[in-house]
């Protein structure tokens, strides 16, 4: 199987002004990496964190030098994937902008790519509904962090509305993104040859080879 992922602890905050908390995490972040290089994982995903209600500005300095400084630590070829956020309060990373600033930041940006989360995407605004609407998401996140920086795709539908700033995932084409989203998102030209990592529920609805058989049959 390749490529393979793996994804960053959720407790860790890298974004936090909490100093024992923001060390610890970039630690974590370090500890990460040199195991994925180990282990020759090729991707490390990671959630940026809350700056906690301290602005944009300080959770920016915060996540880009604890980037910096867990990269700088580890001299293998792991690439870090920033995973964009649902726009939830006080998140780093929600918009397309904000992942470009981070990434603008970074010393060896070779390094370092994004990981497309749809769940997170549509909750923080990004029509992925419509066969329009995902056209016009693939373009902006062309135009503003380029396509060659999307390396793997989240597969979550999601379970509250269009911008409603809430991580809630759902199964594949049970939410909001629903069935036609889905269908025209897994056939874009954009995307359709990446990785794909489905993290949907397991419940007496579906299971995920359920929603493995749901995403084979919309794709085809």
């Amino acid at each position: 199987m390749t490529p393979v992922v793996a994804h960053m602890p959720y407790l860790p905050n890298l974004s936090s002004p909490k100093k024992s908390i923001y060390n610890r995490s970039v630690k974590s972040l370090s500890a990460e990496l040199d195991r994925c290089g180990t282990l020759g994982v090729n991707y490390l995903v990671t959630h940026l964190g809350s700056h906690m209600g301290k602005g944009q500005d300080l959770g920016l300095k915060m996540i880009t030098d604890a980037i910096n400084q867990a990269i700088s630590e580890n001299s293998n070829e792991v690439t870090l994937l920033l995973e964009n956020t649902a726009g939830t309060k006080n998140s780093m990373g929600s918009s397309f902008e904000d992942l470009r600033r981070i990434l603008g930041l970074v010393k060896e940006r070779r390094r370092v790519g994004v990981c497309f989360d749809t769940a997170h995407a549509y909750a923080a605004g990004y029509d992925l509904h419509s066969p329009r609407g995902i056209d016009e998401t693939l373009t902006k996140f062309d135009s503003v962090l380029g396509l060659a920086t999307l390396k793997v795709v989240h597969l979550n539908d999601s379970k509250y509305g269009l911008g409603s700033g809430r991580d809630r995932h759902e199964h594949i084409g049970m939410g909001y993104i629903g069935e036609k989203g889905f269908r025209t998102l897994l056939k874009h030209e954009s995307v359709r040859n990446l990785p794909f990592i489905m993290e949907t529920p397991i419940d007496e609805r579906r299971d995920e080879a359920g929603n493995m058989q749901k995403v084979r049959e919309l794709s085809t």
